[in-house]
């Protein structure tokens, strides 16, 4: 999986404020998340993150 810092992702199920979208702030084993609704921060293993991804959208602001 091919994921970069900056990058949105959709999980599969709502976190409890009603989000669905993430952006990753952190990679390494434990990818670090950021709810974009209530701001909280998350940090997940990379296989947990990988089977709870439902999608992803590049960052906007990446210039490739």
């Amino acid at each position: 999986m091919e994921i970069k810092i900056g990058d949105v992702v959709r999980l599969k199920k709502l976190h409890p404020c009603g989000g669905a979208e993430w952006e990753i702030v952190r990679l390494g084993a434990d990818i670090g998340i950021k709810c974009l609704k209530c701001n909280r921060r998350v940090l997940l293993e990379r296989g947990v993150l990988e089977r709870r991804l439902k999608g992803v959208h590049p960052s906007r602001t990446r210039a490739e």
